[in-house]
């Protein structure tokens, strides 16, 4: 007896049998599509998910869920997020997911980035993006490129500059709402909002310092505001404040006697220093670089739209402290005690505990991913000894490619405040 051929029929056809069974019938719909009634009647059910999917798609086989209760409680939850406007990200997923696991005392449950995606694709969920500003090289950015690590070689070499004693320093521009640039929600979702506290457009800076060796120096956070606020900050962080919220001449002049001088080694002025930083305003005053050349320092001043090539916080750093930061505020939007308005707004967090965070996320930034950032920069060409070890810091924190602004942040780094500088030759 010769075996029976099974037919394999896709999306489209079975939406056309479902659409001829709601005006005719099952039976007649069976007939006219010559199939049997019972599948007309299973496709009925699985109508939602056939208009979601592509129209090629025969079949709905997979890996099957091998924690369903669990799933369906993460799905609902993910549901109750969006429909509130809240952010949803594939960590807050993996997060949530971990804390549903101990719920249901599953213990084998490790959430990793390939089940969540599974997890997504069995739920009918998917990433939406929002769109991004990004900057752009010079025509000439090759010759700048090698003339800059050029200089800053023969400076080390000349001068037999330590790694400890090569720093880069940056500012980070920050909002009080750190929404994310993707969230999950309903494949074919047409509005796709984000909840926050209504200060995604409040910013502050956060000033970040690295060395070559690996090592990291306090950061400094410039609020916007006339006076300090009266909190309770933690330790290991600098607070100051002017009505820009940005880095100006007096607190670049601050900065180098409160966090570049007091540094290990760099308080006696006793061994050369290379310091290197963009070629924004307030860091190439003639005031400013005669404080530098007073602590027996040389300046490397990038060259205007090179920073994402040549700065090792742009290149390796900035992204996955922004990604913790990200990260913590995202927890505290869920799960985190808030107050509110009489009119039911939620308020913002504390200074103290945005301080907080900022301070765990620089600590949590590992030795050997500050030396790899100024390798990948071409400031230097070995990685020292003691920072050889494995960092996968990138792993979970795929956001934006490196050097991408957010659009509401991307003026800060406008023409207005980055000079084409080429400053970076000898400074007598």
């Amino acid at each position: 007896m010769a075996p029976i051929k099974r037919h394999a029929y896709n999306a489209e056809f079975k939406l056309k049998a479902i659409s001829h069974a709601v005006e005719h019938g099952n039976r007649a719909a069976a007939r006219e599509f010559n199939i049997n009634e019972s599948m007309v009647r299973k496709w009925r059910k699985q109508e939602d998910e056939l208009r979601q999917v592509k129209k090629t798609k025969q079949s709905f086989r997979g890996n099957k869920a091998r924690w369903p209760q669990l799933e369906d409680k993460l799905k609902q939850w993910v549901v109750e997020q969006r429909a509130a406007s809240r952010s949803v990200s594939t960590i807050t997923i993996r997060l949530k997911a971990t804390a549903l696991a101990r719920e249901l005392n599953i213990n084998d449950f490790r959430g990793g980035p390939s089940w969540c995606f599974r997890f997504m694709k069995r739920r009918n969920l998917s990433i939406h993006t929002r769109t991004t500003v990004s900057q752009q090289l010079p025509a000439d950015y090759q010759e700048k490129l090698a003339n800059f690590r050029t200089y800053c070689r023969n400076k080390i070499t000349e001068k037999k500059i330590r790694p400890e004693h090569i720093i880069n320093m940056d500012e980070v521009p920050l909002t009080f709402d750190i929404p994310v640039n993707r969230t999950v929600d309903k494949t074919g979702a047409r509005t796709v909002n984000v909840r926050t506290t209504g200060n995604e457009k409040s910013s502050f800076t956060v000033v970040l310092a690295c060395q070559a060796d690996g090592q990291k120096l306090p950061p400094m956070v410039i609020f916007k505001r006339k006076t300090l606020p009266k909190e309770n900050f933690p330790a290991g962080v600098v607070i100051k404040a002017n009505s820009k919220g940005w880095m100006d001449e007096e607190k670049m002049s601050e900065w180098l006697r409160e966090i570049y001088v007091k540094r290990p080694g760099g308080f006696f002025h006793t061994a050369p220093s290379l310091l290197i930083y963009d070629s924004m305003r307030s860091h190439i005053t003639d005031n400013v670089q005669k404080q530098v050349k007073r602590t027996n320092s040389v300046l490397a001043v990038i060259p205007g739209g090179l920073t994402k090539e040549l700065q090792p916080l742009d290149v390796g750093i900035n992204r996955a402290f922004k990604a913790r930061l990200r990260t913590a505020w995202e927890q505290w939007m869920t799960e985190g005690e808030h107050t509110f308005t009489k009119t039911g707004r939620q308020r913002r967090a504390t200074y103290a505990t945005i301080c907080q965070w900022i301070v765990n996320a620089w600590a949590d930034i590992s030795d050997s991913t500050v030396v790899r950032a100024f390798k990948k920069a071409g400031i230097v060409t070995e990685l020292t000894d003691n920072n050889r070890d494995t960092d996968s810091v990138n792993d979970d924190f795929d956001e934006t490619e490196p050097g991408v602004l957010d659009a509401a942040l991307a003026q800060l780094f406008n023409s207005d405040t980055e000079e084409e500088f080429e400053g970076f030759v000898d400074e007598e």
